[in-house]
């Protein structure tokens, strides 16, 4: 099958690399320009780009498709090329721009979405953090066709997966890479097959799962214990729960709710046998991983040789 395939991060490297080692001729990929990072904030080609590069695949970067957008020169050019270029199906993950109907029409057998949620109960960009910090005790990957609304379209494909007590948005992300890249590879055989039927989503159960933002980070710790520890399970790697203590922003990466009763106040610090404890709202986190600025992430122990804290200390 020739595959037009739009992605960019590494979730999407990793089924663009399925589709790839399945066999199916993968004709062109769409991916977002190169984004500067790194200490000397040059440019940088995404995991689908550098996957596409490294297997002689064509590349287009077109900073819009949206005709009736900013850049509709750039646009139109990009729907010229999806339109000159011969393929039955495209398969689109974690691509990072919207695709108007102007482009959904193109392909033969229409769009693929591999979705990070059993639809409804996450559309959105942010699927995976959204989950973890609602405290969803599984998951899964949805294979949908898409149309012109947010994750509305046809389900075609879909397997659930628990989720761990300790998955962080890191661990959860790999393992749905993994089963995207999987279920993407029995969705367009079934589709050479003839044997795949598709089913509207649901009307109910349906939750929107808003892009993260930094600003997202700071804890409060007026907050129960468990609700506190599934955001730090959420925000790892991005954007790292935060909280500060005598003025210095310290990232929390790893917590756990503590079970025996804490009594302190709301957001100070318990020390015992190298634990550093938090009373919270309701219960108490104890704190397994931090770092301060410009520090590495350190277990608790290791963390409180080089960072004095005290019994009376408060997280602000």
């Amino acid at each position: 099958m020739k595959v037009i395939f739009a992605g960019t991060p590494e979730f999407a490297a990793t089924a663009l690399a399925a589709i790839h080692a399945a066999g199916h001729e993968v004709v062109l990929v769409l991916t977002q320009p190169d984004r500067p990072s790194g200490r000397g904030m040059q440019l940088h080609p995404s995991a689908v780009k550098q996957f596409a590069l490294d297997h002689a695949i064509p590349v287009a970067q077109p900073v819009s498709l949206r005709l009736d957008g900013k850049y509709p020169e750039q646009a139109e050019e990009a729907h010229k090329l999806l339109k000159a270029t011969p393929h039955d199906v495209m398969v689109v993950a974690a691509y990072g721009l919207i695709l108007p109907e102007s482009v959904l029409s193109i392909p033969p057998l229409g769009c693929l979405n591999i979705h990070a949620s059993l639809l409804p109960r996450w559309r959105g960009a942010a699927p995976i953090h959204r989950a973890i910090e609602a405290g969803d005790a599984q998951t899964g990957i949805t294979i949908m066709q898409m149309d012109r609304g947010l994750d509305t379209g046809a389900m075609l494909l879909m397997e659930s997966m628990p989720i761990a007590a300790d998955d962080s948005t890191a661990t959860l992300h790999d393992k749905l890479a993994r089963l995207g890249g999987e279920m993407i590879v029995d969705t367009l055989q079934q589709l050479l097959d003839g044997s795949i039927t598709a089913s509207p989503q649901p009307d109910e159960g349906v939750n929107y799962a808003a892009k993260i933002s930094k600003e997202e980070a700071a804890l409060d710790f007026n907050l129960p214990a468990q609700l506190l520890a599934q955001k730090i399970r959420a925000f790892n790697p991005f954007p790292a729960a935060s909280a500060v203590l005598n003025g210095v922003t310290l990232k929390i990466w790893r917590a756990e709710v503590v079970e025996k009763p804490i009594s302190a106040q709301v957001g100070q610090l318990i020390l015992k046998d190298q634990q550093l404890i938090v009373a919270c709202g309701e219960g108490a986190l104890s704190l397994l991983e931090l770092q301060k600025p410009g520090g590495k992430r350190l277990p608790t122990a290791e963390f409180l040789k080089g960072f004095t804290v005290g019994a009376q200390d408060f997280f602000a």
